[in-house]
């Protein structure tokens, strides 16, 4: 997320390690790369100038105090007008006092509009709520039966009608929402290749008659200033409540997330990190900052892995640790639960300072199908006590696995190499250790 961007601000600042103190000439200098690094990043330009011209008027004559560095105090100031840009704080759904809650999705064909519906709706119902989604795209071919797929693997209702009237639909889906007591509707409206006239008309004319509590504009992250322009289209005509920018884990230069706000008016509110349903997150502009200037981000890092872990699970982990019984299959186990918090790299990203460690290695998601192949290639005694793996049985789960004896010793090593090193924490230990990773009281055995 945002590599590139990241780079190019980390070189700018960089030429302040070192100074004595922030002068108007280094400022210049740095804000120079700063402004390119922004411009190539598709920043829109009068965004980019504003930002460029507030850094320097706060970072000129500002004094460099105690223990502070200059290089430590302008990256503060680039972090903190990078939050201002997007807005300061998490912009939260707002919520009808009297549901049903009507949430209006629209967007252009392809902008994963549909998914992110499934996605949201998903969200609302781990948290509680009863939503329904609506099928109001009656043109693009197999559209309802998309909507249907992603409802049914997100466990939600999808209302559709024998009707090609999507406005009418949008109204009926209402009164079958106070009926059978779902309090969150989510109209999925129809997109096309570029704004027309046709679907602005129909998009305003669903929006009038459902008045909807929230208006979400969906656009691709990956198409930078074009999916700004396009949301100000819509803005112009559907008075939008925020943004979601999806495909925020493919190649995304940056541009849009931190031009929507100054440029549209309105605050991105989700981030589509992935293809799975549960890859969406609030849009939270000060941990997205950190992320930009390499400084990571362990709180959502956190929420990935408290969504995943189950307390329980956790605490039956931490005896079998305890009393030195952790297995192959436990193992195999929080394989599954970190390739369910997001790719590896997206992961190590978060932690600050592993990206730049990492920044020459390969980092592969398929390593992890290759150790689950091997652990998966050894019988159930051999997982529970791999001290009965001999050199025949190494033979034959690395041609079971489809990998190299040396495959197998490694990861043999490395397991009993781990073992060893939770045996070695105590109690005390164990828990200042999860807590120092920022894990939840309780799951670490406190």
């Amino acid at each position: 997320m945002f590599e590139s961007l990241q780079e190019k601000l980390e070189g700018a600042l960089k030429r302040f390690r070192g100074q004595s103190k922030i002068t108007e000439e280094n400022v210049s200098e740095a804000m120079q790369e700063v402004r390119r690094a922004l411009l190539e990043a598709d920043v829109n330009i009068n965004v980019a100038k504003k930002f460029i011209s507030d850094v320097q008027e706060k970072a000129v004559g500002t004094e460099v105090k105690g223990k502070l560095l200059p290089h430590q105090l302008i990256v503060k100031i680039v972090k903190d007008e990078l939050v201002e840009l997007m807005g300061n704080k998490k912009s939260d759904l707002i919520m009808s006092p009297s549901p049903p809650t009507v949430i209006l999705v629209a967007g252009l064909q392809g902008s994963g509009k549909t998914t992110f519906c499934g996605k949201l709706a998903r969200n609302l119902r781990k948290k509680g709520r009863q939503p329904l989604l609506v099928a109001c795209d009656v043109y693009r071919p197999a559209a309802v039966e998309q909507l249907k797929t992603v409802g049914k693997t997100v466990k939600v209702p999808v209302f559709t009608e024998i009707n090609e009237n999507p406005v009418e639909i949008a109204a009926n889906s209402i009164e079958y929402a106070k009926k059978f007591g779902r309090d969150i509707i989510i109209v999925d409206t129809a997109g096309r290749t570029t704004v027309d006239q046709a679907m602005m008309k129909e998009a305003v004319e669903i929006s009038n008659t459902i008045k909807p509590t929230e208006t979400l504009f969906v656009c691709d992250a990956m198409i930078g200033q074009d999916a700004v322009t396009t949301a100000k289209a819509f803005h112009e005509k559907l008075e939008l409540t925020g943004v979601v920018l999806t495909k925020l884990d493919g190649d995304t230069r940056g541009g849009a997330a931190l031009s929507v706000l100054s440029v549209v008016g309105k605050p991105v509110k989700f981030v589509g990190t992935g293809e799975k349903p549960e890859d969406l997150e609030p849009f939270h502009p000060e941990r997205i900052a950190s992320r930009i200037l390499g400084m990571g981000d362990i709180l959502t890092l956190v929420e990935r892995a408290e969504a995943q872990i189950d307390k329980n699970e956790a605490k039956i982990l931490e005896d079998k640790i305890r009393k030195n019984q952790f297995t192959f299959d436990d193992f195999l186990d929080q394989l599954k639960t970190i390739k369910k918090m997001g790719s590896l790299k997206d992961l190590i990203g978060m932690i600050p300072g592993m990206d730049k460690a990492l920044k020459n290695v390969n980092i592969d998601d398929k390593a992890f199908s290759k150790v689950e192949a091997i652990i998966l290639s050894m019988t159930k005694g051999e997982r529970f006590n791999p001290k009965l793996i001999n050199g025949s049985r190494r033979r034959r789960i690395a041609n079971g696995s489809g990998s190299e004896i040396k495959d197998v010793n490694r990861l043999l090593k490395q397991f009993e190499d781990m073992k060893k090193m939770m045996k070695g924490l105590n109690s005390g230990k164990k828990s200042r250790m999860m807590r120092g990773l920022g894990l939840p009281k309780g799951m670490g055995g406190s």
